[in-house]
């Protein structure tokens, strides 16, 4: 695997930030593989809910302007966030390969948009039920990227 490889990580930023110690493991695991462009998605000094250091129309263009620079996005769908799903088809449009992670919760289902896009290759979606299981399912995704 290339380490030049430009990954968009995605997690819930303003849906919750219920995941955030996964998410913060999940981009450590990543930057083994490459450059994690959005690795303030796993900082926990971020609070969404403090005056923002940039307004909303600087975040979107920042964040569009990452996606259209990475390789693939990875995205924890576990927590629902429509800023998430917006990422994911954004990338969709752009041709992205995406990776969605989801751990399956009693009573909660993902969204069938999601889970339904899965195509066995530009876009997959596994289900994982501990972090520790993230670092394997990662290697074998991105060796699948690295094949196609």
């Amino acid at each position: 695997m290339s380490s030049d490889l430009k990954i968009y990580f995605a997690g819930s930023m303003r849906g919750g930030r219920n995941d955030i110690d996964i998410y913060y493991k999940i981009i450590e695991n990543l930057k083994q593989y490459g450059q994690v462009l959005t690795e303030f998605v796993g900082d926990k000094t971020v609070d969404c809910e403090v005056a923002p250091v940039l307004d909303e129309i600087s975040i979107h263009d920042r964040d569009v302007s990452m996606l259209e620079k990475c390789n693939c996005v990875i995205a924890e769908v576990t927590q629902p966030s429509l800023g998430v799903g917006y990422e994911i088809g954004r990338a969709v449009a752009m041709k992205k390969p995406v990776f969605c992670l989801y751990r399956p919760q009693q009573g909660k289902l993902l969204s069938a948009m999601i889970r339904g896009a899965d195509n066995g290759s530009t876009f997959k979606v596994t289900d994982y039920n501990d972090v520790s299981e993230v670092p394997e399912l990662l290697k074998n995704y991105l060796h699948l990227l690295n094949s196609l």
